[in-house]
């Protein structure tokens, strides 16, 4: 017994030897920044930065030919996540969810930051987005909130999303309990 629990020992006041390094690796994702321009100048990180241009062609995109050109953005064993909803899974399954025309719906998104693996073949990049159409009353309807993009360099060298997730942004303070 006391050969088994000798191992086990130094496994475990190895681990707890190395959780402060790693709490101190972790980042507060709701602190502000050291400096604002790792986040908003792609250009000092060539991997950010071609993150960024891929978000602006995807964007651009979308913008001209909404949810088919969105969709096609897509990897065959895609996710996407969304706000209260389950998982959609597969590029076929999210092209039949995205087929919005770009003048019933405008999807606009800003990413605020991004990072590449080291090996170079997949990246994430994260940021705001807002959603505009309009009710069926001809009044306008906005959604904002946060999304994070998974980017993984498919066999054929195209980069395409394999993970998308958002979150509405919560209300506004001084849109909390107004009456109709």
């Amino acid at each position: 017994m006391k050969a088994f629990l000798a191992p086990m020992v130094l496994l475990a006041s190895l681990t707890l030897a190395g959780i402060p390094r790693l709490r101190a690796q972790m980042l507060d994702p709701l602190a502000k920044p050291q400096s604002s321009a790792q986040f908003t100048d792609p250009a000092e990180n060539p991997g950010r930065a071609f993150l960024f241009d891929l978000e602006a062609r995807f964007a651009r995109a979308t913008a001209e030919g909404g949810g088919p050109a969105f969709a096609l953005y897509f990897a065959e064993d895609a996710v996407t996540l969304s706000n209260g909803k389950g998982p959609v899974s597969g590029h076929a399954a999210i092209a039949a969810g995205t087929t919005w025309s770009p003048k019933d719906y405008q999807l606009t998104w800003t990413p605020q930051g991004g990072q590449m693996s080291p090996s170079g073949d997949m990246g994430f990049t994260w940021g705001h987005y807002a959603g505009r159409s309009k009710d069926r009353n001809g009044n306008p309807v906005v959604s904002n909130g946060r999304y994070m993009t998974i980017w993984r360099k498919q066999a054929d060298g195209a980069w395409k999303v394999v993970l998308d997730s958002s979150n509405d942004e919560p209300p506004a303070a001084a849109d909390c309990c107004k009456l109709p």
